[in-house]
């Protein structure tokens, strides 16, 4: 039987309503890849908690969506390959409708494979087709915010392959000098990525250390724990206003919740055929109710 859950407040605080809205949105995201046949499932379905947390109970934002975001909390996505798990959850919180996420990837559609602003999508305010980008532009508008007096965090997610990518340690460098305090930046940090294990395609060592050596505050945290990305995410909160920019290492699995995906860098981008969406579906309880 499955149970269905009435959001009328976006700052839940049950952990278990809070792993039921995550289980919805594993569900959405599985169902838009197979409907196209294309899409990125395996990031996807790794962050649907922490997305699923920091929409549902962290983050301090309006629905009614406006691109300069003052006096409210705002969220960067980076590694936009993961739109699906960003579009459901966005959907689910009420900041578009979610019979809306039948359109993922369609001709003509809002919902593009990678969010892009010119479709005028709520809640999208960079394109993040190209990665490596994000955090420099999340470093602008956290200064913005500190030039406006507004109190308000902005939040990012980045892939660990992402962090191949040279600008984003410009944007390191530079969030520690000029002391952007009230920035969060995570980093979905799964080890895969779409040619395979990140060490074998180019390592990062210690990514926490090295967040550490250039000047930022760092945290780690198991990305499918919800309680513990609930705790981390309090965590890094009481860590802004203190000179240094936060990092957040989180550990995840590709594919988290589907037994035959979970773990396989193979999922990065492949979307389930219709025998294998029937068997992720079984795994994943409708709480929501489909759209």
């Amino acid at each position: 039987m499955c149970v269905f859950l009435q959001i009328n407040n976006l700052h839940m605080k049950s952990i278990a309503e809070l792993k039921s809205v995550a289980t919805q949105i594993r569900r959405d995201i599985l169902r838009m890849v197979h409907a196209v046949n294309s899409g990125h499932p395996g990031g996807s379905l790794g962050c649907a908690d922490f997305f699923t947390a920091l929409y549902f109970h962290q983050m301090d934002y309006k629905k009614d969506f406006n691109m300069n975001g003052k006096n409210e909390d705002v969220f960067i996505l980076s590694n936009g390959h993961i739109s699906p798990v960003f579009y459901s959850t966005m959907a689910r919180a009420g900041i578009f409708e979610v019979k809306e996420l039948a359109t993922f990837r369609k001709l003509h559609t809002r919902l593009q494979g990678h969010p892009a602003t010119h479709e005028n999508l709520p809640g999208i305010r960079i394109a993040s087709g190209s990665l490596g980008q994000g955090l420099s532009v999340a470093c602008g508008l956290a200064m913005a915010k500190k030039m406006d007096k507004d109190s308000h965090i902005v939040y990012t997610l980045h892939g660990d392959g992402e962090l191949q990518e040279g600008q984003n340690w410009e944007a390191i460098m530079f969030a520690a000098h000029n002391k952007i305090d009230n920035l969060i930046a995570t980093i979905d940090f799964n080890n895969a990525q779409i040619d395979g294990p990140m060490e074998k395609v180019l390592n990062l060592m210690d990514i926490e250390e090295k967040f550490k050596a250039f000047g930022w505050s760092t945290l780690t945290m198991n990305g499918n724990d919800m309680d513990d990305v609930i705790n981390t995410l309090t965590k890094a909160k009481s860590l802004t206003g203190k000179q240094k920019p936060v990092a957040i290492i989180m550990k995840t699995n590709m594919g988290q919740g589907v037994d035959f995906m979970q773990g396989s860098y193979k999922w990065h981008g492949v979307a389930p055929s219709n025998d294998q969406l029937a068997n992720a579906l079984g795994q994943l309880e409708e709480t929501l109710g489909d759209y």
